[in-house]
C-alpha cells in the first residue's frame, strides 16, 4: 500500500500535492498571509479559485472571507439510499430516466408549482436589506439544482457488513444530489464580497481575500445570511430527494449529506476558537459523516471522518478538476463523452463536454492521498446521471 501523499509548504499542509496545480498552492499561500489567518490546509482535489482555492481550507481569528466560502454558498453532497437493488436499476432504467426529468431542475428551469418549506420564512428575509429582494427568487428556485457541475443521478451504492446503519452487506439503489443555493447564495457572495474589498482595500487578486470583523455589523449579517443560505441549499436537496421517494413509491435506508463552500466556528487543537473556511473541501471530523463524488464514470465515496488535525479536520469535496471548463470545450468532442459512458454503463441527460469525465482527476488518487482524513464505509457507482446541459453559466 501506497504512502499517504502529504507535504507541509509553508506551515500548511498539502495533501497529494503532485497533482496540484501551483497556481492552487500560491493562492492559499497568499491567503496565509492575511493577518488574520491563523492555519490552512489543501485538499488533494484542489485547483485555482478565486481567493481561496478550490480545495483549499483556511482558519481566521474573528474574521470571514465571503470568496473564502465561495459564491455557490452552502454547495453540498446529499445521499439517500433505498431498499430496492441493482437489478431493479436495470430493469426499470426508462422508469428511472423519466423520474429524474419529472422531479429535477437545472439551471434557469423552476418547477412550475414549487414546494414550500420553512426556509422561506427565516426573519433575515425580513431583516437583512439584501435578502429582501431575494425571496421571491429564492420561492422560485426552492427544489431545483445549479448549472455547471451539479447534477441528480441514480447509482448503486454498496455497503460492507458491518456498516454504519446495521444493513445486510450489498448493493443498493441510492440517489445523489449535489447543488447548493443558487441565485440566493450568488447574491449574497456578490454583496458581502464587494462590501469587503470596500473595507479592506487591497489591491488585485488579493482583494479576492478582503475579509469582514466577525463583531462589526456587516459580518453579523454576512454571518446570518451565508446560514441561511447554507440552510436553503439543505431545503433544496432534501426536496429533490422527497419528489423521487414519492415517485419511486420507498422509503430510504439511510441519507447522508454534507455541506462544502462554508464557514464554521471550531476550536484549533489548542482551543483557539476559529472560523474555518471550507471552499470546495468537505468537513472531516472524528466520526462525521459524508459524501465525496468522483466524476459520472467513476465512483463516489462515503466516508467517516479521521479528525485529522493537520488537514483542519477536513477533506477533500470531490476528484477536483484538472481541465479548466475552456479546455475540455476545446480538447474534447461529445463523441468522446459518449463513448466513455458507453464503456463504463452510463447514461447521461443533459450535461456538457466542460462537465466530461476526463475533465476531472483520478478519484480513486485522490482517496489514496487521504488515507489519514478519512475512512470509506461505502462506494456509489453512477448509472444514469442528469445535469443542466442548457449552456447557463456555471454556479459553482
Amino acid at each position: 500500500m501506497k504512502k499517504n501523499k502529504q507535504y507541509v509548504h509553508n506551515s500548511f499542509a498539502v495533501f497529494g500535492s503532485e497533482g496540484i496545480d501551483t497556481v492552487a498552492i500560491e493562492q492559499l499561500e497568499a491567503a496565509m498571509r492575511l493577518p488574520v489567518t491563523v492555519a490552512g490546509a489543501l485538499m488533494p482535489d484542489a485547483h485555482p479559485g478565486y481567493g481561496l482555492p478550490i480545495g483549499g481550507v483556511l482558519a481566521t481569528l474573528n474574521a470571514v472571507i465571503p470568496y473564502g466560502v465561495g459564491v455557490d454558498i452552502g454547495c453540498r453532497m446529499c445521499l439517500s439510499a433505498f431498499p430496492l437493488g441493482e437489478d431493479y436499476l436495470q430493469k426499470n432504467r426508462e422508469k428511472l430516466h423519466q423520474i429524474l426529468n419529472d422531479n429535477t431542475r437545472f439551471g434557469r428551469q423552476a418547477f412550475k408549482k414549487p414546494m414550500d418549506h420553512e426556509v422561506l420564512e427565516h426573519p433575515a428575509f425580513r431583516e437583512i436589506p439584501v435578502l429582501r429582494n431575494l425571496k421571491d427568487k429564492a420561492a422560485e428556485q426552492i427544489g431545483t439544482s445549479g448549472s455547471g457541475n451539479h447534477f441528480v443521478e441514480f447509482g448503486i451504492l454498496e455497503l460492507p457488513e458491518p456498516n454504519e446503519w446495521k444493513l445486510p452487506a450489498g448493493r443498493y439503489l441510492a440517489v445523489l444530489s449535489h447543488s447548493g443555493s443558487r441565485g440566493l447564495g450568488a447574491e449574497i457572495a456578490r454583496h458581502y464580497t464587494q462590501l469587503a474589498k470596500n473595507l479592506r482595500g487591497l489591491k488585485g487578486e488579493a482583494g479576492n481575500l478582503a475579509w469582514l470583523d466577525l463583531e462589526s455589523e456587516e459580518g453579523q449579517e454576512y454571518w446570518i445570511a451565508m446560514n441561511l443560505a447554507g440552510d436553503y441549499a439543505a431545503a433544496n436537496h432534501h426536496q429533490i430527494h422527497e419528489r423521487i421517494r414519492r415517485d419511486l413509491g420507498e422509503e430510504p435506508l439511510l441519507r447522508v449529506e454534507n455541506h462544502h463552500n462554508f464557514a464554521w466556528k471550531e476550536k484549533l487543537p489548542d482551543g483557539a476558537e476559529v472560523i474555518v473556511h471550507r471552499k470546495g473541501a468537505t468537513p472531516a471530523g472524528k466520526g462525521v459523516l459524508g459524501v465525496i463524488p468522483g466524476s459520472m464514470t467513476s465512483p463516489g465515496f462515503v466516508v467517516k471522518g479521521l479528525g485529522n488535525s493537520q488537514s483542519l479536520e477536513s477533506a477533500a469535496h470531490g476528484a477536483g478538476r484538472q481541465m479548466s471548463r475552456s479546455a475540455a470545450k476545446k480538447n474534447i468532442t461529445p463523441a468522446m463523452v459518449k463513448e466513455v459512458l458507453k464503456q463504463h454503463g452510463v447514461d447521461l441527460i443533459g450535461g456538457g463536454t466542460d462537465e466530461a469525465p476526463m475533465a476531472y482527476k483520478d478519484i480513486r488518487k485522490v482517496m489514496e492521498c487521504q488515507r489519514r482524513l478519512v475512512e470509506v464505509i461505502g462506494v456509489f457507482t453512477p448509472k444514469i446521471v442528469r445535469m443542466c446541459g442548457d449552456n447557463s453559466p456555471a454556479e459553482d
